[in-house]
């Protein structure tokens, strides 16, 4: 077969990486790709967001299955394209993504269909906006109703704060077009977790349990990133909690898709935030999650290709899933400055004393080749992950990679993975 992975972050370096392990793969192309991607697919200098290029691509090159990885692509309806003409492609259509491209959307989804999630309201005035803040009070949730690369939150401690984050928004000075409409939301606390499903529309495969790190500093603080590192297995998804997210938040939200018109298929992805045994949704992602990609796929036994495929077929029937009992835990390291602005051009110095290591892969996000020599290119750039017989061992073993490496201003979290060692 040939392959084509659409992307070129950390997560399609761990799709490519995946991919790369079945007997059933001929060729992989990479499209843009990275460093990391290159090592094992044809790298192919095409955006994402060119949706006709990626096509005539497909057909020059024969592509049996096209699999897309980020959101954007997504949402511009680049698994309509490519169904239109006949090829096979892995994730939703334009129509199903709106359940991440349109957090209105998304929120009102679940109010119809009865998936626990926060108060909230919808707005494009911020007078209106300023009457909900005032009768919810603080702290409060402002969030932008479009895609904004998993940054689009302002968790607001104040009143002032969150008119200013909303003022900031609709006037689309913090997220362009993204911001033209706010989601305003009670402040949810308890632990999250990231829940991920495949599905075909129909049935429904849950995937490993693993939990992010959203905000850039140690401890949950500062502003919220794309994902600062995640680890699988989560143990605050017990499987009392497994069950009420199935029951409760993943298939709803399927079904509602359906009887929408919207049917879904590929991986779906709930954010939840779980307190006292109890469950509450606080946003859907119509992709695999990144970095949570990353220790998923390390932690996967089966072959996915297959999966990819049935899911491509719109039939997971007889599908089943086989996980390694190891722990799988990766770091971001990111860029200074991130998630503002951020550095670009620094030499990457160690990858190859972290190749050298047994169980540790690194993933690259936001890297370049120039002159011979990894840089960075990006505010996230490199996801060290590694597997361990306990999340603790993990842990040692991701950061002992992380230690290999460095460059001017490199920052990372060095908690990563610690929730879980109090629930172990």
């Amino acid at each position: 077969m040939n392959i084509l992975v659409i992307g070129g972050g950390g997560r399609e370096h761990a799709l490519v990486w995946k991919i790369a392990q079945s007997p059933l793969v001929k060729t992989i192309y990479c499209a843009p790709g990275n460093p990391g991607t290159a090592t094992l697919a044809e790298n192919v200098a095409i955006s994402v967001d060119q949706l006709d290029k990626l096509l005539a691509f497909a057909y020059e090159n024969k592509i049996d299955l096209t699999v897309v990885g980020p959101e954007q692509p997504l949402s511009l309806g680049i698994v309509d394209l490519f169904k239109a003409h006949g090829l096979k492609v892995f994730g939703p259509s334009k129509d199903a993504a709106l359940i991440e491209g349109s957090k209105a959307f998304s929120k009102d989804l679940m109010h119809k269909y009865g998936i626990p999630t926060a108060a909230y309201g919808v707005f494009s005035d911020l007078e209106e906006a300023k009457t909900f803040i005032d009768r919810t009070g603080a702290p409060i949730v402002v969030k932008a109703d479009g895609l904004a690369a998993g940054k689009g939150v302002i968790i607001a401690e104040t009143r002032v704060e969150a008119i200013n984050a909303v003022r900031d928004m609709l006037s689309g000075n913090s997220f362009g077009s993204a911001g033209s409409r706010v989601v305003i939301e009670e402040f949810l606390t308890g632990e999250e977790a990231s829940f991920l499903v495949i599905t075909d529309g129909k049935n429904i495969i849950p995937l490993a349990s693993a939990q992010d790190h959203k905000a850039i500093f140690d401890g949950d603080q500062g502003p919220n990133t794309g994902g600062m590192g995640a680890y699988s297995p989560a143990p605050v998804v017990t499987p009392a909690i497994h069950e009420i997210a199935m029951r409760r938040v993943l298939q709803p939200a399927i079904d509602g898709m359906a009887a929408e018109g919207r049917t879904y298929c590929g991986v779906l992805y709930a954010g939840l935030m779980v307190r006292d045994g109890e469950v509450k949704t606080l946003e859907f992602n119509a992709r695999f999650g990144d970095p949570e990609c990353q220790p998923l796929l390390m932690r996967l036994k089966s072959d996915i290709v297959p999966i990819l495929l049935a899911v491509a077929d719109g039939d997971l029937s007889g599908i089943e899933l086989e996980w390694h009992d190891k722990a799988a835990v990766c770091v971001v390291m990111a860029a200074e400055g991130y998630p503002g602005e951020y550095r670009k051009g620094d030499e990457i110095i160690g990858l190859d004393q972290a190749a050298k290591l047994d169980d540790v892969y690194v993933f690259h996000a936001g890297t370049m080749t120039k002159e011979a020599a990894c840089v960075t290119n990006g505010g996230r750039v490199l996801g060290v992950t590694a597997l361990g017989a306990t999340v603790k061992d993990a842990i040692s073993e991701a950061y002992r990679g992380v230690g290999c490496i460095t460059w001017s201003g490199v920052q990372y979290r060095t908690d990563i993975g610690r929730k879980a060692l109090g629930r172990s």
